[in-house]
Order: C-alpha cells, then structure tokens, then sequence
C-alpha cells in the first residue's frame, strides 16, 4: 500500500490529513477576548519567515537551531506573533530534544488540538492568544506535570526579568 492510499484510507474515516487540518484549524482559533487576528499578509509583515512558517503554518524548525535552547536568565517566553506570555523561565528545563522545553504552561496561555501530520495522532499546543502554533505536548517531561512541552524557539520571544 502507498502512502497515498493509506492516506486517502485513513480519511476515509476522518483520520487522514483533510480531516485533521481541518480540525487543527479550527481548534486553534484564538478564543481569548484579547485575541489577536491578522490577515495573512499582516501576519507576514509582522514575522521572519521562519516565524511564519512555523506559527501560521505549523512549521518545525530544526533540532539545535535556536538560541533559546541555551537560555538561562530569569524571564518569561512570550509568543513571537502577540507577545502573550505562554512560560516562566522556572518551568524550562533540557529535555535534550534540541527545541526549548518546558513543564508546565501560565494560566490560560495556550489551546491544543490534535494533529495527524505523522499519522499517529499527537497534542499539538498552540498561543490562546492569536493561535500561532508553538509545538507539542509528550508524556515523558520532568515533575510536576510529567509533560514535556517541546517548543519551536522561533515561535518564542524571551523577556529576561529586569535586573
């Protein structure tokens, strides 16, 4: 069986890529009363590439890429595309992935949906602010969650705390 006739299957039965696009997009509407919602061409004025890319279009940037794997001040990583604030510094730790990892979210930070993209589904986690996708949520993360919020870094801003 090709890959296209197990996906053309799987949609069958609403578990193939139409279906589950269709359903991450919907999930990861803002629902926030402060919420954020550009044009496509405001959104590309206002990011890199690479930012776009993995915020407006569920990118992954690569392993061992970013910056913010090597961070260690006293902040908070807000969202590229809104500035919300998704993580406290306290919450970050290595998972050895090569993508900025955390356990645990702020309060009312981020929506999650899920996502198809490599068949088996997965928790895609995105900003409750204007929906731009941040990454995904493993089961294999440090206490107190036991969650691994494995992060794209330039889906990330860093705020370092004021001295």
């Amino acid at each position: 069986m090709t890959r296209r006739q197990l996906m053309s299957l799987l949609s069958t039965f609403g578990i193939g890529s139409a279906a589950a696009t269709q359903s991450a997009l919907a999930a990861s509407k803002p629902t926030r009363a402060d919420r954020v919602q550009l044009s496509e061409a405001e959104w590309r004025k206002r990011l890199t590439p690479p930012q776009f890319d993995v915020l407006r279009k569920e990118g992954t940037e690569r392993p061992f890429t970013s910056a913010l794997n090597d961070e260690k001040r006293a902040g908070t990583y807000q969202c590229a595309g809104c500035e919300l604030p998704l993580f406290s510094h306290s919450a970050k730790y290595d998972s050895g992935t090569g993508w900025p990892s955390f356990h645990t979210p702020l309060p009312d930070a981020l929506g999650t949906s899920t996502d198809f993209k490599l068949i088996l589904p997965r928790t895609e986690y995105h900003c409750a602010r204007c929906g731009g996708h941040q990454g995904h949520i493993f089961n294999d993360g440090p206490r107190p969650s036991g969650k691994r919020y494995c992060n794209n870094g330039v889906a990330l801003r860093f705020v370092a705390d004021a001295a």
